[in-house]
């Protein structure tokens, strides 16, 4: 079988390639993304490279990759090609608006390269499932009625941003191609994100707490610097979720047209640094005026979104569930740790 990921030169759906291709030596690998590999791409996907192909083009353009992509025997389609606009954590990154810079472009490539994906798709003759990464975003920012229970995907949709908006609107338009035209189709809502090939790419430039906790403990920070310990949120190794990702399209059939991703239970920020302190010792957090902060976070953000969503519908269809995130955390601090490696190492004259 033949996978096509859209949007895999960048972050999540980088993993979730290599995550197919790792997972059975005999599958095949089609990257559709508008950026090609940059070098940190290369060296991720080098031990897999004899059976990707990657083909460069604008997903709202059909004509520049339909032809590129014909004789592949495509089977199977995890559409995530997006422009995620949401910049927060610090500061200073808190006074900009993303959204406003293009919202024309974040529409237009959010949703209408949605359809693109599924027009085609459904001219595939052996197709056999499309995925679409969709977002918790699509939730409010409060919610389950009852306190303490995880979100779960039924209720409590509510998005105000045209990154949350483009999403809901395409987990619709997936859902009602697959009624109109006999497609196996399903959604999923990964909570906050992070793990390996995290990295500032044209259409994704935000970084969650646990990505910048572990990049300044791997690299020698003694103290980050935060506004509170107590904000909490529900975090994803990116590996976890490639895992959940290829379970759905190796399923036998699908009880839902939407999926919670994640881990489960919501974890503080310092939760976060006591485990980067096993790995690191001596490292540790400050608590600091707001305009100070390395993290800059809203402690009274608990529910909604920004709570714990329940994973029960994935671990019924599949039996998935994700690490430890103390396992988790650490297993990616190692990562940052050998790229950092390779790194001074292309440095040393």
């Amino acid at each position: 079988m033949t996978l096509l990921v859209t949007g895999a030169t960048g972050f999540v759906m980088s993993v979730v390639g290599r995550h197919w291709l790792d997972a059975d030596p005999n599958e095949r690998l089609v990257v559709l993304d508008s950026s090609p590999l940059d070098a940190a791409a290369q060296r991720y996907f080098a031990p897999v490279a004899k059976r990707l192909t990657v083909v460069t083009a604008d997903i709202t353009r059909p004509e520049t990759w339909r032809g590129a992509l014909a004789g592949h025997g495509i089977t199977h389609i995890v559409h995530g090609a997006t422009i995620t606009p949401i910049s927060r954590g610090s500061a200073s990154e808190a006074k900009r608006e993303p959204e406003a810079e293009s919202p024309a472009r974040i529409v237009d490539v959010n949703v209408m390269g949605t359809v693109e994906a599924l027009e085609w798709a459904r001219t595939l003759p052996d197709f056999k499932r499309f995925i679409y990464m969709s977002s918790g975003a699509v939730y409010k920012h409060h919610g389950p009625d009852r306190p303490g229970e995880p979100l779960p995907e039924d209720g409590y949709v509510m998005p105000r941003r045209l990154y949350g908006i483009s999403k809901l609107a395409s987990e619709l338009i997936t859902e009602r191609y697959g009624d109109l035209f006999g497609l196996s189709t399903a959604s999923v809502r990964p909570s906050s994100v992070y793990g390996p090939m995290d990295r500032v790419t044209r259409s994704r430039n935000m970084r969650h707490p646990p990505n910048r906790i572990a990049h300044l403990a791997v690299e020698g920070v003694k103290r980050v610097r935060v506004n509170t310990l107590d904000a909490v949120g529900d975090y994803i190794h990116a590996e976890d979720l490639a895992r959940a990702v290829v379970s759905l399209l190796r399923a036998a059939r699908l009880g839902y047209s939407t999926y919670n991703v994640a881990y489960g239970t919501a974890v503080s920020i310092g939760d976060m640094v006591a485990w980067a302190t096993e790995k690191v010792p001596g490292f540790g957090a400050e608590v600091v005026p707001p305009e100070q902060a390395d993290i800059l976070a809203d402690p009274t953000l608990r529910d909604g979104m920004w709570g714990a969503y329940d994973t029960s519908r994935i671990f019924g269809d599949t039996g998935w569930k994700p690490r430890p995130m103390r396992e988790a955390l650490h297993a990616y601090m190692d990562w940052i740790a050998a790229e950092r490696t390779v790194d001074l190492s292309r440095e040393t004259p």
